[in-house]
């Protein structure tokens, strides 16, 4: 393996992030004393010396100012040191070492988002290679990859300039068409010189020719030249970027309504937070300078910038976010993630955000008991695991460092605003790198089973044993696959009353693009795809993906499902991606075909973004009874920021009811809650349904439920099922197309009065 090839910027950063964690563990830099293997204990409100979120903000102040200096992502320590090290041997002549050194300072600067700086230094490193191929014979593959690397930083220099400093709702969607050509091609062109003898100098079928070969394409689309312009021989033909089949245009008007900001990866969530019915907009970014934002629905077509107010300043660096009422008093607050791929290292809390019910939130994390020890992780979901009338909630860790990982844990809410660590005497500690979380009753016995997914290990599916503790049937059920998976979630696919699961797969590592290109080009690999258990609401389950069409490798970061045209069955956006900067492939739609195959839509809507994409949303943001997209952009590396999307639905002329589940007995938010519509549909009976939670383990939908209806005028039976008292409420003979709420015990439904209107930006008339 050649030098360059050891010392990739994945193996660079993931070797430094542990050694660095290593370290600050021994001298204590921001790390806790308690043992990182010990359940936390409780914390009561009386050991906190000042208020709570205080306390979190001066702790996340003091984060950021430590990654400034030592974070080898984050913080510009690395590249410091770096530089300094060159500096100290400029002198010298050239030697395998030296090029080493400016490949290691190439790939540093650019991960700071320095690209002008690592073309310089790529280009020594060819230059050095010609100095030293005159005075021996050196390995193809060094210069190989110092094409690929300077073609990289040319790519993203031309991504700067262009997609970022220019950008557009044209920019970066796959395949590249005319408003999303490069202004100013320079850098895209001389990144095709690059990957062009990259591809001279690389065998056909081999992972660096694949790559090399689908950026080429991409970098021709960006100045315009995309087919012809690309040799007959290593074009990839218009029809593998063609949908499956034909669909309305979903146009990106993020830009216009100002909820496109401009940051690293992060979560989002939408749901009404100050209670006037419409649906506001709350995004992170893991980013320790920048706070959550929360973005207030004017009613009138346009979103204000209300973080400020909101008390959310100082509250920095999310990875993920989701909503739920813990506490019960009627109002939606919000629980943060941090810490997610940096081991030991951050040492980050998590934030639980109380609501006051006007959209104010306060952090009570200390207070509640969920800040004793901070463990790494992106995912967590929200359950009603011991059906007592509250939420608890069920966190999944990832690794420590090479050989060990951070259990998992479940917070039982103990009521009066406090959580205590149930993990370890429920049997779900898990041992494993989480990567997604979902509680779903795939059984039917009322008590919520919990699906843990994990990065390298089998998957957990724990059923819930109804005593407070969980058994892990995986293996049994035959749900332990794929071997590498992130982003899961229960569901009802087919609308046969059981829950499904979908379990991606993420094998970024091992594959990475070449596999994605792979896949695409129809072309074999050895790699797990993602899974589609069909369950039988007995507690088996079958894999279904490839009968359902969902073959091509995705690798999905950031998750939803929703109903795209409100034919009553669920579809699914993927947010694809990894960290590097060659992982431009497109996000991914896929509609449902009424449960006999999902068909992709990505490039006819309008959906396919080459930007990384994290938190996803499907959201009836302007009240006209369908469902639009938003999808929170940028990648993890410091140089790697992008524009937020929202991809506005034209509309399907389906019918349509929002639904409210208000509980009393069971938790207020009504999650695990399970809703059965009957229809007639042109003369034909059937059902629809849902189970209440926010959908996919990266983004959160609202916890009101919009359900499309099809051609169907009216419902002919709507039952409402409550695990927590096993009781079902039903309602006959209903009017579609309106927004309504329903309380637990209630025999009469409370209509909704919320009037559609416009976005600004919108295209529809």
């Amino acid at each position: 393996m050649s030098f360059f090839q050891n010392t990739s910027p994945v193996r660079t950063r993931t070797r430094t992030l542990f050694w660095l964690g290593a370290i600050l563990s021994l001298i204590g830099l921001g790390c806790e004393r308690n043992s990182p293997t010990s359940p936390p204990p409780a914390v009561q409100p009386a050991v906190v010396k000042r208020d709570s979120h205080s306390q979190m903000v001066s702790l996340l102040a003091d984060k950021a100012r430590l990654f400034a200096r030592v974070h080898p992502i984050l913080g510009d320590g690395k590249v410091r040191a770096l530089r300094d090290k060159l500096a100290a041997r400029r002198s010298e002549p050239w030697s395998l070492e030296l090029l080493e050194l400016h490949s290691q300072l190439g790939h540093a600067e650019l991960e700071q988002g320095h690209a002008a700086r690592a073309i310089e230094l790529f280009e020594a490193v060819l230059n050095g290679l010609r100095h030293l191929g005159q005075q021996r014979t050196l390995p193809t593959a060094l210069e190989t990859e110092a094409r690929y690397n300077l073609g990289i930083a040319h790519m993203r220099r031309g991504e700067t300039i262009n997609c970022c400093q220019r950008n557009s709702p044209a920019s970066c969607l796959l395949p590249i068409g005319a408003d999303g050509v490069h202004v100013q091609p320079e850098h895209s062109q001389r990144a095709i010189v690059q990957f062009m003898r990259v591809l001279e100098l690389t065998k056909p079928d081999t992972p660096l020719h694949y790559k090399a070969r689908w950026l080429l394409n991409v970098m021709h689309m960006t100045v315009g030249t995309y087919p012809k312009g690309v040799p007959a021989t290593l074009r990839i033909a218009p029809e593998v970027f063609a949908s499956d089949e034909t669909f309305p245009r979903f146009p990106n008007i993020a830009q216009s309504l100002g909820i496109d900001a401009f940051d690293l990866l992060g979560g989002a969530v939408a749901d009404d937070f100050d209670g006037d019915g419409d649906l506001d907009l709350v995004t992170s970014t893991y980013d320790l300078t920048g706070s959550l934002r929360f973005y207030r629905n004017e009613q009138n077509g346009t979103f204000t910038d209300r973080t400020e107010a909101a008390n959310l300043k100082g509250i920095v660096g999310g990875f993920n976010l989701m909503q739920a009422d813990y506490d019960n008093d009627g109002d939606l607050d919000l629980l943060v993630l941090r810490g997610a791929w940096m081991g030991r290292i951050p040492q980050l809390p998590n934030s639980l955000l109380q609501n006051d019910g006007r959209g104010r939130f306060t952090d009570v994390t200390f207070a509640a008991g969920l800040g004793t020890v901070h463990y790494p992780t992106q995912t967590a979901a929200w359950a009603d695991y011991d059906l007592d009338g509250d939420l608890d909630v069920f966190i999944g860790n990832e690794k420590l460092d090479r050989t060990k990982n951070a259990p998992c844990q479940l917070f039982q809410n103990q009521g009066g605003g406090i959580f205590v660590d149930v993990a370890q005497r429920a049997g779900v500690i898990n041992d494993g790198f989480t990567k997604g979380v979902t509680w779903g009753d795939f059984d039917g016995d009322r008590w919520p089973d919990l699906y843990v997914s994990n990065l390298g290990s089998d998957n957990r599916l724990y059923r819930n044993n109804g005593d407070g503790t969980f058994t892990d049937i995986a293996p049994a059920a035959g749900v332990t696959g794929p071997a590498k998976s992130f982003p899961v979630w229960f569901w009802d696919f087919n609308n046969d009353g059981a829950l499904d699961l979908y379990v991606s797969s993420y094998n970024w590592n091992d594959g990475n693009l070449a596999a994605v290109v792979a896949s695409r080009l129809g072309h074999p690999t050895k790699l797990d795809g993602a899974r589609l258990y069909k369950g039988d609401g007995r507690g088996k389950f079958r894999d279904v993906a490839r009968a359902q069409n969902l073959t091509h490798l995705t690798l999905p970061m950031g998750v939803n499902f929703g109903d795209l045209d409100n034919d009553g069955f669920l579809d699914f956006y993927l947010g694809t991606g990894y960290p590097e900067y060659e992982a431009l492939m497109p996000n991914v739609m896929y509609r449902n075909k009424r449960g006999h195959g999902f068909a992709d839509v990505t490039t006819a809507g309008g959906f396919g973004h080459l930007q990384k994409g994290h938190g996803v949303v499907f959201a009836d943001l302007d009240h006209d009874g369908d469902q639009d997209v938003f999808a929170q952009m940028g990648g993890f590396l410091p140089g790697d920021k992008f524009y937020n999307a929202l991809f506005e639905n034209p509309g399907f002329e389906n019918s349509w009811i929002a639904i409210q589940l208000v509980g009393t007995r069971s938790n207020r938010s009504a999650i695990g809650a399970r809703i059965h519509i009957a229809i007639t549909e042109d003369g034909q009976s059937r059902s629809i349904y849902r189970h209440v939670n926010s959908g996919g383990s990266f983004g959160a939908n609202p916890l009101r439920q919009t359900i499309g209806l099809g051609t169907a005028k009216r419902i002919d039976r709507l039952e409402i099922f409550w695990p927590t008292t096993g009781k079902t409420q039903t309602f006959p003979n209903l009017a579609a197309n309106r927004f309504i709420r329903i309380t637990e015990g209630r025999d009469e439904l409370t209509p909704i009065e919320l009037k559609p209107f416009r976005l600004k930006g919108s295209a529809k008339k």
